[in-house]
Parts: C-alpha cells; sequence; structure tokens
C-alpha cells in the first residue's frame, strides 16, 4: 500500500459467524455482544473498500484492541509510513499522543456528552470508514462461510484464501 503511494488504511474488527461446537473448547468462540458463537477477524482496508490485510482469526470473545495489540499493528504501520482511521473499539490503543497513528471517534460517557464538534468529527468519520464495512461485506458475502465449523487456526487459512479470492475478484470487475 505504501509503495502504491497510500497513506491512510481503515481498521476494523468483525466477528464471522459460525455453526456452534460442542465442548468446553468453543466457549471462547462466545461473543457475548453479538450474542452468538464466531471468530473474530481485524482487518485493513484501503479507502476505496479493498482488503489489504487479515489479522489470524480468534475466538470471538477477543476485543478489536486486543486483537491490534496482540498483532503490534501501531509498530507495522509506523514502519510502513501509514495512518489508520478506527471506531471507538480502539480508544485507548494509541501510544504516542504526540504522533498519533490512529485515529478514532469520541465516546460519550455519562459524565461527559459530547460537544457539537466532537459530534460533528464522529460524522466525519463514520463517512469516511464506511468503505471498511463495505469490504467486510464482500467479505462475508462468500457462501462458504455460512457454514463454518472449524477451529481458528485451520479457519486462518480459510480467511486468508477468501482475502486473496476477494482481491481478484475485485480487480476483475473494474
Amino acid at each position: 500500500m505504501a509503495r502504491r503511494g497510500g497513506e491512510v488504511v481503515l481498521i476494523d474488527g468483525t466477528l464471522i459467524p459460525t455453526q456452534r461446537r460442542t465442548g468446553t473448547a468453543n466457549r471462547p468462540n462466545y461473543s457475548g455482544k453479538h450474542h452468538r458463537h464466531g471468530l473474530h477477524v481485524l482487518a485493513l482496508t484501503d479507502e476505496r473498500g479493498r482488503l489489504i490485510w487479515m489479522s489470524a482469526a480468534r475466538p470471538g470473545r477477543t476485543h478489536d484492541i486486543t486483537a491490534a495489540r496482540r498483532d503490534h499493528i501501531l509498530g507495522h504501520l509506523r514502519a510502513a509510513g501509514l495512518g489508520a482511521l478506527a471506531d471507538i473499539g480502539f480508544i485507548g490503543l494509541e501510544d504516542d499522543p504526540d504522533d498519533p497513528v490512529v485515529v478514532t471517534g469520541f465516546k460519550a460517557t455519562r459524565a461527559h456528552k459530547l460537544n457539537p464538534a466532537e459530534k460533528q468529527a464522529n460524522r466525519v468519520l463514520a463517512a469516511g470508514r464506511v468503505p471498511a464495512e463495505r469490504g467486510f461485506a464482500h467479505l462475508k458475502h462468500w457462501r462458504i462461510l455460512t457454514k463454518l465449523r472449524t477451529d481458528p487456526a485451520r479457519a486462518t487459512h480459510q480467511f486468508r484464501v477468501l482475502l486473496v479470492l476477494t482481491n481478484i475478484e475485485a480487480t476483475t470487475d473494474n
């Protein structure tokens, strides 16, 4: 991406729903947020929504920021000279406030209501992140994912194959 002149990527995580497998070994695959079993995948997309990179599949209970830390996303982005737009699930990931790499929105709490400028910044960021959601939607349309019933290690290989196929399909459509 950096060689092609891109400066910003979009980062997001998603839950790929899976069929529930029996046994206690499948309990980590349950996502309390989505109330279903699945595998968590972190991905980088370019500004047009094309998937660039996917992380290894992790249990569904994994949070976006945890996956980003385990994959050392900040170091890789800095080394490539890239910045990233992310949702509020990545608040707290940034380790250098003077030289931010990941830009997130503002989060409202009971004690801190968002002012109009923060709300506008969140709207602009959300509009910029739309292609990342489209990239995930394009990945999730593969029918093979509807019956996925495997462990994260094997699913990682399947996701990466689908990443390649999705990119081939995107380049042949244009």
